[in-house]
């Protein structure tokens, strides 16, 4: 025999659920200090500059 579910409580728990993966998304997302985001976008930028400072010619004279 089936079990018996109750739609309501199936309901809100799939939404309980939902909300938690969004929330641990956001923390992810957002959850890091100013600073720490600051030194990884100066890194990024950095090694940006460093990978183009490597080519062989500029972008205008590929054209």
């Amino acid at each position: 025999m089936a079990d018996i579910v109750n739609l309501r409580m199936a309901r809100k728990a799939k939404s309980r659920s939902r909300k938690e993966a969004e929330a641990d998304a956001n923390r992810v997302r957002f959850g890091r200090p100013k600073a720490e985001r600051l030194k990884t976008e100066r890194e990024q930028e950095r090694l940006a500059r460093a990978h183009e400072g490597h080519r062989l010619t500029t972008p205008d004279e590929d054209a």
